[in-house]
């Protein structure tokens, strides 16, 4: 499977070297080939998905941790009868508190947490999500990420929220694919994001949206002698940075259920450009194009697929701002890999994922995975690498009303790299 996601990024590499106009062309034209593509699914998701749907064709109850707990030890949650997910404004929360260990973090505590709900009936309008991952590591990491995605009656309005605080000593490699492990440079910064989009249905399951998305890092400290590191040659000892501006956005998005996808296709182009009127550093342009499908192959069978490809040009852009593995909304690209491993004025990033049943009963459930990434050189803007990882990955139900799983993968990359990743949801 790599190997297929190796050959379809080396296209990508070969337009965006001769021209980024091209790649943006491109990307374009295989955006609205999207609609054909999103509802040719063999088993589609437009439709309102219960997990009671699964049970009636295997004859076999849904059941999730806590119907376990209560089975278990007589602990009382409540019955929570099956018309709960199907009354809109009936909150479904799922909460995680945990102590783990990440690659970039080491032993962290951290409080997972997702509420599902419906605005409106729940026949024509899809499922609400907002979801946290508050952590604070040994190494004093604070994290504390919302993200929202709110679909009003009928889905004529969509509500994407991205905002983030950090603070946050950590690592980064330097820029380019010729990295390594080995030369690591330690920084640390604060840092605000408030990214915000409101979409608007105008045809089929398409989506205009306009926004504004501010990121801003101060304080920034590099504990790396200069002459080792890419950071202080390329953004010349700054201590600070801003980038603020408006967004552009169109999307096709037909799945009923994000937490956990049972079908459908999900396609976003998104265009940002920082202007020094609204406070950025400098003015800057970014382009971002994702793409994900879902193919329903059995009914305990999805085969997942996810494409994400960033563009930078214009101005200066800050270090930090710079497309990296790890970051930006889609926060787990890259499971194999260190956060900020790979960095660079671009990104292509590809994942698939086969996601199956393990019980019939809906409790457990397993993943396979494969993805791969490339960003250019610096400052010769060339590509010379890619850099594939895998794994597998363990599924516990959660919550069998807004479908949330646990999510423990372990993936190995290149060079080395190895390690486990937990999520509450799917990565994608």
């Amino acid at each position: 499977m790599n190997y297929l996601l190796n050959i379809t990024y080396l296209y990508f590499i070969q337009i965006a070297a001769t021209s980024k106009k091209k790649l943006l062309i491109f990307i374009v034209v295989v955006f609205f080939y999207g609609d054909l593509f999103g509802q040719n699914n063999i088993a589609g998701d437009t439709a309102k998905y219960h997990p009671k749907d699964t049970a009636a064709m295997h004859q076999v109850k849904q059941i999730d941790i806590w119907d376990v707990a209560r089975y278990l030890f007589g602990l009382k949650f409540g019955s929570r009868p099956d018309t709960e997910k199907i009354a809109p404004g009936k909150l479904m929360f799922s909460m995680v508190p945990a102590i783990g260990y990440t690659l970039e973090a080491g032993f962290e505590a951290s409080l997972t947490a997702n509420l599902s709900f419906y605005t409106a009936d729940p026949n024509t309008t899809y499922m609400s999500t907002i979801a946290t991952i508050a952590q604070y590591s040994i190494h004093n990491q604070l994290v504390t990420p919302i993200m929202s995605r709110i679909w009003l009656k009928n889905n004529t309005i969509k509500l994407v929220g991205d905002w983030r605080f950090f603070s946050y000593p950590s690592k980064t490699f330097g820029l380019g694919d010729t990295t390594s492990l080995n030369k690591v440079d330690n920084v640390n910064y604060y840092y605000v994001q408030i990214h915000e989009v409101g979409y608007y249905h105008f045809h089929s399951h398409y989506y205009l949206g306009l926004g504004y998305y501010y990121d801003n890092h101060w304080d920034i400290r590099d504990y790396t002698d200069p002459s080792e590191t890419d950071y202080l040659q390329y953004d010349d000892n700054l201590t600070a940075t801003r980038s603020s501006g408006p967004v552009a956005s169109i999307c096709y998005d037909n799945r009923a259920n994000a937490n956990n996808p049972q079908g459908g296709f999900y396609g976003s182009l998104l265009y940002r450009y920082n202007l020094t009127s609204l406070g950025s550093i400098s003015d800057w342009q970014y382009f971002e194009a994702e793409f994900r499908k879902y193919f329903k192959l059995r009914p305990n069978l999805i085969l997942a697929l996810w494409n994400r490809d960033l563009l930078t040009w214009g101005g200066y852009v800050p270090y930090f701002d710079l497309p990296a593995n790890g970051f930006g909304t889609e926060h787990f690209t890259g499971r194999g890999y260190i956060q900020s491993r790979f960095r660079g004025a671009d990104q292509f990033y590809g994942e698939s994922e086969l996601r199956f049943g393990i019980t019939r009963n809906g409790l457990l459930g397993g993943v396979v995975f494969a993805n791969t990434e490339t960003v250019p050189n610096w400052p010769s803007n060339t590509y010379t690498a890619m850099f594939p990882a895998g794994g597998v990955g363990l599924r516990i139900k959660f919550n069998k009303f807004s479908d949330v799983n646990i999510c423990i993968d372990y993936a190995v990359g290149v060079g080395g790299s190895h390690g486990f990743f937990f999520n509450l949801g799917e990565v994608f």
